[in-house]
Formats: structure tokens, sequence, C-alpha cells
């Protein structure tokens, strides 16, 4: 997509403090970083959901996502990481270009997610994830 700000830093068009890099996958530092050593990894084809990353590419993001986390606390003496993918604007997707942040972590880094915690009702529970169970395997039987 031309216009895509990710798609012009696969390009080079645009600089970008690259960590890694291959075939399926690009990842880089976040400039706007949560805390010092954010990273982003991106599929180098556009995106805009999650969706409809090929199930290669997705699984690449992860593995490469994991050894960024793994290389940020080994490296920078990080507690842990997140991993973090919003897909869609109502999920605070920001750049339409499916990414998955690496978010290293200390304990007292002072950055808290602001999720709330809602409870079901009686039965609620068993039938919504029925419902799912119902649509993801009819869909993933139609690969």
């Amino acid at each position: 997509m031309a216009e895509c700000i990710f798609c012009k830093i696969i390009k080079g068009d645009i600089p970008s403090a690259k960590v890694y890099e291959d075939d399926l996958v690009y990842a880089f530092l976040d400039i706007s970083p949560i805390n010092h050593g954010h990273a982003l990894v991106i599929p180098k084809e556009h995106h805009e959901s999650s969706a409809t990353v090929p199930e290669e590419t997705a699984g690449r993001m992860f593995r490469v996502a994991s050894r960024v986390g793994v290389a940020l606390k080994r490296k920078y003496d990080w507690d842990a990481f997140n991993l973090h993918l919003a897909d869609g604007t109502a999920a605070g997707q920001v750049v339409n270009h499916v990414h998955l942040h690496v978010v290293p972590r200390g304990v007292e880094d002072g950055f808290r997610w602001n999720w709330r915690q809602l409870k079901y009702e009686d039965g609620q529970m068993a039938e919504i994830a029925g419902e799912l169970a119902a649509r993801v395997n009819a869909d993933l039987a139609g690969k």
C-alpha cells in the first residue's frame, strides 16, 4: 500500500532502527516506546488485519517477537516482556498494517495496562465458548 508508513519503512523510504529482517517479517524499534527497547514486528506484505496474514508469516512474527523479547531480557536485564497486537481501530490499532509490539517490562517500570475485569452471568461463559468454538472450527475446517 503506497501510503502506509510501515510499507515505506520496509522499502527503506523512511529510516528505522532495524532489529531483524528476513523474507517474511521486519522488526524495528518503536519511535515512541513504552520502555526503551520496545520493538515492532511486522509482516513485509501489507495486511491491515491479523485475520488476513498467512499462517507461516503470523507464526514467524510471533517467533521473532519472542526472540526479541528474550534478547531484551538477557542483554538489558528486563524482568519480562509483553507481546501486544491490536486488530482494528477500536482495539487501539493506530497504523493500519498489522504489527506485533514487543514491550520489555520491569517490575517497577511504572506502566500499567488499563484493563477492566467483567463477570459472566450464569451460563453465559459456556454459551459464548460454544458459539465461538463452532465458528472457529468452521473457519479452520474451511482452509
